[in-house]
């Protein structure tokens, strides 16, 4: 069993010290506290975990300040056969945090030092304060008020959630004026935010194949929209072998959901940019901007510290199950890839996930195959990064008979990846073989020779 320690902390019981130490956590990097463990790491158990839960989450709502929404979840787990508490708090955005009833003093204010909550001096109170971040998308005011929320209420009629009449503060979309704020905008039925998912042909942003706008509407659409269109482009590599078939997606498909989830919950949209996916004949890139958030580290970051830049858009998240616990999304991504994927500036993260190898890892290299096998882990009907001319004919063979088929519909007609459609689509439009009649979504595909 883990011990106490800077990010960890153990309560045998709910204690009267248990804001101290959310405080704590919440001016540092956050963690763990543990109810019904004792101090040495005894397993003792709580004897009525709901009213726990309860009169913690009550506790730590009515009793610190600033505004504690989003930055802490609470979950009942099973430690050698008892249950315990498990309070995760993230660090906080709005600090320095402190206890209500003693103001923002060094009576109230607490930092994590060690295993212990240590109180702030008025220097370093004043120190944290003067470098807040004052701009957020709870306090910027939305340039529209005439908002309306119906699709948000829908997905949280779909989890058995009823928005009343004071969602919009229960929920944080409004400034303290009671004007819809930000948040409100990005959630909001109709907006002018969009998100873009752009492909190419190649390993460069050289030959665009496609660029789709996804938004325009709640922010959870558009995200659920972008989630549906990365699992249709992670298409599964098959080897058929005996006893038993080998199946590999190009990409992880758990990171990639964590990543993407990432990508559109931390971006700093008070810079007035959205996050982009961009697919690549080798990879998937996703690009958030606003690059760490501030006081926080790359080493927090890879940690899973959890700072959310967005804290009630992560709790809103949360409550439809598009996040699971605070934290743990690194965690999952970094299970399967290592940190190298990452690249991260002053001013963006961006994750880029490479292509699996084909599961026929006994293909030569530069080698065309005609067996279902791969040629330098591109999928088969493709000679040297060119596609064959065989699997051409066969495509324009189908334009001509479905000229307003799909890149999918295509696939899986001629028997080979979206990838080599692609780039068979884009070397046959060089040729001027075929060409492109309409927009993307409702065009038609004419076959000149």
């Amino acid at each position: 069993m883990t011990m106490e320690g800077k990010n960890i902390e153990f309560k045998r019981e709910l204690a009267d010290s248990i804001e101290k130490d959310v405080v704590s956590f919440l001016n540092t990097l956050g963690g763990e506290i543990y109810i019904g463990i004792d101090n040495d790491g005894t397993v003792v158990g709580v004897d009525d975990p709901d009213a726990v839960q309860l009169a913690l989450s009550d506790r730590i709502k009515n009793n610190i300040r600033p505004e504690t929404l989003g930055l802490y979840d609470i979950h009942v787990e099973e430690r050698e056969g008892k249950i315990v508490i498990r309070l995760f708090v993230s660090s906080g955005p709005d600090k320095p945090y402190y206890l209500a009833k003693y103001g923002r003093s060094s009576k109230g204010c607490f930092v994590r030092v060690g295993a212990a909550a240590v109180p702030m001096t008025d220097r370093m109170i004043d120190e944290m304060y003067a470098s807040r971040v004052h701009t957020s998308i709870s306090i910027m005011a939305s340039h529209r008020q005439d908002l309306t929320f119906n699709q948000l209420k829908s997905y949280y009629a779909a989890k058995g959630i009823t928005l009343n009449d004071r969602f919009a503060s229960s929920l944080g979309l409004l400034t303290t004026d009671g004007r819809y704020n930000f948040l409100a905008f990005l959630l909001a039925d109709e907006n002018d935010i969009s998100m873009k998912v752009a492909k190419y042909a190649g390993t460069d942003k050289c030959d665009l194949l496609e660029s789709t706008e996804y938004g325009y509407c709640c922010l959870i659409t558009a995200t659920n929209r972008i989630l549906d269109r990365m699992a249709a482009e992670n298409v599964t590599m098959t080897k058929i072998t005996y006893p038993k078939r080998i199946e590999r997606k190009l990409v992880e498909p758990e990171p990639l959901r964590e990543a993407l989830i990432n990508m559109v919950v931390h971006n700093d949209y008070t810079r007035g940019y959205s996050p982009v996916a961009e697919i690549f004949s080798d990879r998937i890139e996703l690009t958030s901007y606003g690059g760490l958030v501030p006081g926080q580290s790359e080493e927090d970051f890879f940690s899973g510290a959890s700072m959310p830049r967005n804290r009630e858009l992560m709790r809103i998240f949360r409550d439809l199950d598009l996040v699971e616990q605070l934290g743990s999304g690194m965690n999952r991504i970094l299970r399967s890839y290592d940190r190298s994927i990452f690249r991260i500036s002053e001013h963006f993260i961006r994750v880029a996930f490479p292509f699996a190898e084909s599961p026929n890892e006994n293909a030569p290299k530069n080698q065309s195959k005609t067996d279902g096998g791969t040629v330098n882990g591109t999928v088969n009907g493709t000679v040297n990064g060119t596609v064959n001319g065989t699997v051409k004919e066969k495509i324009k063979e189908l334009l001509r008979k479905a000229p307003e088929s799909i890149y999918a519909d295509i696939a899986d007609t001629v028997g080979v990846s979206r990838r080599t459609v692609a780039r068979a689509i884009s070397e046959m439009m060089e040729n001027g073989e075929i060409r492109r009649e309409g927009s993307d979504k409702k065009g038609t595909w004419v076959v000149l020779k």
